[in-house]
């Protein structure tokens, strides 16, 4: 199990993420319109860049839903490995089965 305050970090970050990007996504189309002077590039770029990091979609880490794991993590699923394989051989997940040969 995860640190609760890492969790609770990125969840903090998925919110200022979800908050912010409407605002983000329109200084980044003024940033690349060509109609757009040059100082209204400038001042867009400063208004990016004086923004929260954690606002920024790139900051956010994958986690494991059930445990909060941050590595393993599959994607289609959205638990770690570890979970998924509990899941799997208690027959949570539809479709999957364990391989033997």
């Amino acid at each position: 199990m995860a640190r609760k305050s890492l969790v609770e970090r990125e969840n903090k970050r998925a919110k200022m993420v979800q908050n912010a990007a409407e605002k983000r996504a329109a200084l980044k189309k003024v940033i690349k319109d060509l109609n757009s002077s040059f100082d209204e590039k400038e001042e867009a770029m400063d208004k990016l860049n004086k923004m929260k990091k954690n606002s920024s979609k790139v900051r956010l880490h994958n986690r494991c839903q059930l445990s909060g794991r941050p590595k393993g993590y599959m994607r289609k699923f959205g638990v770690s490995r570890l979970c998924f394989r509990e899941m799997a051989l208690a027959g949570l997940i539809p479709g999957i089965t364990k391989s033997s040969w």
